[in-house]
């Protein structure tokens, strides 16, 4: 497995896509607002690409996985960590926060930050197993309730 760049030399938008969404689809039916993964677009994910630092982990030509990754004032936000349903449980997400980390690292920021939906519990634990502790409770627009966990790991 190798993680790469996805930078003006990727062209698989389309392979990427389809991975995300299959990667989020155990959501569909689960959580309420749905994934936002649903809006996204082979030219979305394009444009997300260059305004984001975006990586994947491949064997061969298979993406396995892919994280972006956006420099706040303090903190580095991880957005759209996606690890293929068959690769799940392989290292492929650890892999992929591992470079959110050196990103992080050699932007200075001392922390990296993430959402997860609030009936997504094994996410809760398994975030909570690599360090990643609850900060906040917040509500999509239109909801009275929390819709989702933020939670943040100090580096």
């Amino acid at each position: 497995m190798e993680t790469i760049r996805l930078d003006g030399s990727f062209d698989r938008y389309e392979d990427l896509l389809s991975l995300i969404l299959s990667s989020f689809a155990y959501m569909d039916g689960r959580i309420d607002p749905p994934s936002s993964a649903h809006t996204l677009t082979v030219a979305s994910l394009r444009r997300k690409a260059v305004d984001e630092i975006a990586f994947a982990v491949t064997t061969g030509r298979e993406l396995l996985g892919c994280v972006f990754c956006k420099p706040e004032p303090d903190c580095l936000y991880i957005g759209k960590l996606a690890v293929a349903p068959k690769a799940q449980g392989r290292g492929v997400g650890r892999m992929l926060l591992a470079v959110a980390e050196e990103t992080a690292r050699a932007l200075a920021l001392p922390a990296l930050r993430l959402q997860t939906r609030i009936e997504l519990t094994e996410n809760h634990a398994a975030f909570a197993a690599l360090g990643f502790v609850e900060t906040s409770r917040t509500a999509h627009p239109g909801f009275t309730r929390p819709t989702s966990i933020e939670m943040r790991k100090r580096l």
